[in-house]
């Protein structure tokens, strides 16, 4: 017996796996881009606002916050 080689996708198989080939190439860009984006981004420091200082002054049952 020989070996026979599968048959070449026809019609809507062939597009199918075309449509495939680009859907996953193009998560493959966005995840790529994600990474980087994320990777370049750890190497500084995050900036971070610094919260407001607010006093509270509480007088039995009024809170005044300044």
């Amino acid at each position: 017996m020989s070996a026979r080689a599968p048959a070449q996708p026809k019609g809507l198989r062939r597009l199918e796996r075309w449509i495939v080939g680009i859907a996953f190439g193009l998560i493959a860009f966005v995840l790529e881009r994600v990474v980087m984006r994320s990777v370049r981004r750890d190497g500084k420091e995050p900036k971070v606002a610094e919260p407001e200082a607010r006093t509270i002054t509480s007088r039995g049952g009024d809170v005044d916050v300044g």
